[in-house]
């Protein structure tokens, strides 16, 4: 039989007092104490302070990013509870020196890298509003916003190796000139990227937006970002091609910004003709050139200016004499054509000339610029033109040179 056993209040007391007594347990009531001020202390930054400074952002007259501000903020705002125990931890009781400059030495550690977060944070921010400014596109800052994250960064981790080792950063520093050369081949990249954006800046080289071609790289297409290290371009097929910043400098590449900016974009491109269609004009053959309305003032001009040569030197017009072509005339059909398109720039260089012929015949070229720059635009009007002009060649009884198909071995097979 088990009978209770009485324990009297001064028991009790004894007994707790020789708990409380000990080292351990004074110690984590004051770890568990620190640990409550602290996330009060994180309480009141971020649901207080934070919210009030949140709120007078949204309300000052200039336009601000008020939420990447309180990103930053509150990013800056993990500090209070790291000082409260940066602070505090040498208050509580029985922990060993080392434990105390471990602690202190990992806060330190943590408000280094939470004020370095919060300036990449800024950076960041700043090259938001800078690429707001409409001439922006001209001169990208994002190359020296990823430089500065990238010495701010080098700047923390020295920082905090040194927190953490309780030593001073001089001395780290000391140790770097040694490393120097390491340092060179490991940031490399690094440095000629840094170079090649300050020429690329300076020279206005490049410029997000423009169409540039690097064919050893197969990117033909638009510049979508420019940054340290890498030059990103969108392909008209839209993919992406990346290409080393510094390989614009050491490279050489195509830029169709002037292209652009004249408003006028360039048209080469040839007929091939059958130099056995080629022959004189007879007069019945004038009097049908020149119904067209564009090509009358030619006919009437040359025929006064034959009439004139051939009177003057006795020819007879036939063998001696000088005669009008269906190629000639056709090469100034072409011309006047051109010249009565709106769509072709009147004030640009635009002529149309023969090269020399080939096997693949006579090279008639159009070399004339569009008054768009876009690239559908372009397009319709170079078809529109060949369409008009290729329909247009049997009336001057030319032809077009090909070479043989298996249709046209059908048709001499059935001759």
């Amino acid at each position: 039989m088990i009978t209770n056993l009485p324990v009297s209040n001064d028991s009790i007391r004894t007994l707790t007092r020789g708990y409380v007594d000990e080292p351990w347990v004074q110690s984590g009531l004051a770890l568990l104490l620190l640990g409550a001020f602290a996330w009060i202390a994180n309480w009141i930054a971020k649901r207080i302070v934070l919210r009030l400074l949140l709120r007078l952002l949204n309300h000052l007259p200039f336009r601000i990013e008020a939420q990447h501000i309180g990103t930053i903020v509150a990013r800056l705002s993990n500090i209070i509870p790291a000082l409260v125990i940066q602070i505090g931890i040498g208050t509580v009781p029985h922990l060993p020196a080392a434990a105390v400059t471990f602690v202190r030495s990992l806060c330190i550690a943590f408000i280094i890298l939470t004020i370095a977060i919060a300036l990449s944070g800024l950076l960041t921010l700043l090259n938001d509003l800078y690429q707001r400014r409409p001439n922006a596109a001209n001169r990208p800052i994002k190359g020296y916003v990823q430089l500065g994250k990238l010495l701010l960064f080098g700047a923390a981790a020295i920082l905090i190796i040194a927190a953490l080792m309780d030593q001073s950063p001089l001395l780290l520093l000391s140790g770097l000139g040694a490393m120097a050369a390491v340092l060179m081949l490991v940031f490399k990249d690094t440095i000629l990227s840094l170079v090649a954006s300050v020429q690329i800046g300076s020279n206005d080289m490049v410029r997000v937006g423009d169409w540039i071609e690097m064919p050893q790289f197969n990117a033909d297409g638009d510049v979508i970002d420019i940054a340290l290290h890498t030059v990103k371009i969108q392909n008209f097929d839209k993919t992406i091609t990346t290409v080393p910043t510094h390989r614009l400098i050491s490279e050489s590449f195509r830029n169709w910004r002037g292209m652009a900016d004249s408003g006028g974009r360039r048209i080469m491109r040839s007929l091939m003709l059958d130099q056995r269609s080629v022959r004189f004009l007879n007069d019945g053959d004038m009097e049908k050139m020149a119904q067209f309305l564009v090509l009358r003032p030619y006919i009437e001009a040359k025929r006064q200016e034959i009439e004139r040569w051939n009177a003057a030197h006795r020819a007879d017009g036939t063998v001696n004499g000088r005669r009008l072509t269906n190629l000639g005339t056709f090469r100034a059909y072409v011309l006047a054509y051109l010249q009565s398109r709106e769509d072709i720039a009147q004030d640009k260089t635009l002529l149309v000339r023969q090269l020399a012929p080939s096997e693949n015949g006579l090279p008639m070229e159009i070399y004339a610029f569009a008054t768009s720059t876009v690239w559908t635009e372009y397009e319709g009007i170079q078809a529109d033109i060949f369409d008009h002009l290729i329909a247009i060649l049997s009336d001057f009884d030319l032809r077009l040179f090909q070479r043989p198909a298996g249709a046209d071995m059908a048709a001499l097979a059935a001759a």
